[in-house]
């Protein structure tokens, strides 16, 4: 049995595995052969019966040879799978030639192959199938045999009518080809940038990880580190007082005494947050996501009240717990502020009894507007090559983009809901409004503590 070829990203390797193109094909199989035996015994019409079985056969002992020979979840390279699909085309052409040529109604039938080709293949391969699909619907427009009919009649369409048809199945195969290429790659990028953020949150993880891990080494370690301590000071009291090894043993008991004062730190730090640093004001959440910024030059301004008109309840500041993904998500959206800012960013914190509103401001440049309404979604950048907000000539932005991507991802999964807008003139840059349902911060804390 062939081995399984590997998946790699090499845009010269398909993501088509033979099983699919089997399955389709025998779909192909059953409906030619269920439409020219409904044409030729059901209604009467006249065609080259043998010959239209012979094509059709041909399929199918095509995908039971392939079947056997090969595994089933083979991935194709792409000539390979390039070849298949071209064989699809010709064995449609030539039954579409013993039937008609383009005045047979299922000619359109011809452009599924250039369709699954631009879903799954590089594009140089999609355009050799287009260009395939041309050549043979341009030779059945003028080369056929006669559309079976009633015996005695003979049904002719005017050259105008089957040239329209033409246009129409090359004008269906170019649309179909940039619909499936442009779904496929918006769906790819989506799954790389689900992975990407994934690959954030499991680092998140395992960083909360290691505060267990401290506590069970302190809890672990304990008891050994005492039993030292214990041992070296009965060693020590047995020895005479001018003895060589007092002052090693001295040396042991400090030693030992200053690992449990590490590991009581330690044993320390794991609970102090659940009372204190577990949860915090809105404010604090704010002044540690800014922290790491506020070594540029740019002036990062912090505010934080209850909007206006908020009675004397709601103007209480809101509590909720400390949360990684907030932070991150923050801390991105203030990072890239920073960057793209001349001079200053501010961010305000307004909230009332039902709303709690973030507005990260910069002075700088603004979002371009081509990719203003896409801001967030995965490989959208605001950076161009020269490092500034914009986009290139394909209308995509350089570099990744999934920094807003799993910002945005982080804080969605807190329950925030995020615009991107451009302050008005004469006011010049961006505008994030990051906005949470009061009781979304609020959950899990404790009464006392707001």
């Amino acid at each position: 049995m062939p081995p399984v070829l590997p998946i790699t990203s090499d845009e010269n390797t398909s993501r088509l595995r033979l099983r699919t193109i089997v399955r389709l094909r025998w779909i192909a199989v059953a409906g030619q052969a269920v439409t020219v035996a409904a044409v030729f015994f059901g209604l009467g019409f006249e065609l080259p019966i043998g010959l239209c079985a012979f094509v059709i056969s041909l399929s199918a002992w095509l995908n039971i040879y392939l079947r056997i020979r090969y595994e089933g979840r083979l991935w194709l390279r792409s000539e390979l799978a390039t070849a298949m699909l071209a064989y699809d085309i010709l064995q449609l052409a030539i039954l579409l030639y013993l039937t008609g040529g383009l005045q047979n109604p299922f000619a359109f039938l011809i452009v599924a192959p250039v369709t699954v080709s631009a879903s799954k293949q590089p594009l140089s391969h999609t355009l050799l199938l287009g260009l395939l699909i041309i050549v043979s619907i341009t030779a059945l427009a003028v080369f056929h045999l006669p559309l079976p009919w009633y015996p005695g009649e003979a049904l002719t369409l005017p050259y105008t009518y089957v040239s329209g048809i033409w246009a129409a199945l090359v004008s269906g195969a170019i649309f179909f080809a940039l619909y499936a290429q442009r779904i496929a790659k918006e769906a790819r990028q989506m799954s790389d940038a689900l992975a990407a953020t994934e690959a954030v949150l499991l680092r998140e993880q395992n960083m909360s990880a290691l505060d267990g891990l401290a506590a069970a080494a302190a809890h672990e370690l304990g008891t050994p580190l005492s039993t030292i301590a214990v041992v070296a000071t009965e060693l020590q009291r047995e020895l005479p007082k001018n003895s060589p090894h007092s002052d090693d043993l001295a040396l042991l008991r400090s030693q030992a005494e200053r690992c449990r004062e590490i590991l009581a730190k330690l044993s320390a730090g794991q609970d102090e947050p659940d009372a204190v640093f577990s949860r915090m004001p809105i404010s604090h959440l704010l002044e540690e996501a800014a922290a790491p910024h506020r070594v540029y030059d740019i002036d990062i301004e912090i505010e934080a009240g209850p909007a206006p008109g908020a009675d004397s309840e709601a103007s209480k500041e809101p509590v909720g717990m400390r949360n990684p993904g907030m932070l991150y998500g923050l801390g991105n959206l203030i990072e890239n502020a920073t960057d793209f800012a001349e001079t200053h960013v501010g961010i305000r914190a307004e909230w009332d009894s039902d709303t709690v509103i973030i507005r990260i401001a910069d002075d700088g440049p603004g979002i371009a507007a081509p990719i203003l309404d896409r801001l967030g979604e995965p490989y959208v950048t605001t950076r161009s090559a020269s490092g500034e907000i914009g986009v290139d000539k394909d209308g995509e932005g350089h570099g990744l983009g999934l920094g807003f991507f799993i910002a945005k991802t982080l804080l969605e999964r807190s329950g925030a809901h995020l615009e991107f807008s451009n302050r008005e003139a004469p006011e010049h840059g961006a505008v994030v409004a990051i906005t949470w349902p009061r009781d979304e911060i609020e959950e899990g804390t404790e009464p006392g503590l707001a």
